[in-house]
């Protein structure tokens, strides 16, 4: 799910960035912004940061003296992803194993499929292994998959999400998308 989130950040500018016309520092503030955005990647809150959309607040820096990089306290919009249990998506398989398949989905990248949570599918050994349901239907690398979120999991130290997702759902229209 995409949300629409207010973030209070702080920003540091070394010296050498700043100027008197005032220009080149908004544009410095901006880029370091977005750096700083892409760097912290996710938080368990929020989900995976995807855009800065607007600044909203730009205050008054403060410089540090040991630096003498000044810090601004910045208020902008932005948008995230998080994923939720319950929730339909869509994915791509980008690994088959015998036991289930691995799909990305926005920017998760660990997300299970069980072979036990696609009822009707039947694993298919091979050079390009794929699952078979009876209707004809294949599961194999690059299809894309509508499933439903049955689990989720945070790691700190990664920053990232892992999710256990299921094709296991009542008239839900799920499995390979055509």
């Amino acid at each position: 799910m995409f949300l629409k989130v207010q973030l209070p950040w702080n920003v540091i500018i070394p010296a050498e960035h700043l100027d008197a016309k005032g220009l080149m520092l908004q544009r410095s503030i901006i880029i370091r912004l977005l750096e700083e955005f892409a760097t912290k990647k996710a938080t368990k809150d929020l989900g995976y940061f995807l855009a800065v959309t607007t600044l909203e607040k730009l205050g008054e820096g403060k410089v540090r003296e040991q630096t003498g990089e000044v810090l601004f306290p910045v208020l902008f919009n932005g948008i995230t992803f998080k994923i939720s249990r319950g929730e339909i998506l869509e994915g791509v398989v980008h690994k088959v194993l015998k036991h289930g398949v691995f799909l990305r989905c926005g920017p998760i990248e660990h997300i299970y499929l069980s072979e036990k949570k696609m009822p009707g599918y039947t694993y298919v050994p091979g050079e390009n292994p794929v699952f078979k349901h009876d209707n004809m239907n294949q599961i194999g690398k690059e299809v894309v998959i509508r499933f439903i979120v049955i689990g989720t999991k945070w790691l700190e130290a990664e920053r990232e999400f892992q999710a256990l997702v299921s094709l296991d759902l009542d008239g839900g229209h799920l499995g390979p998308v055509s």
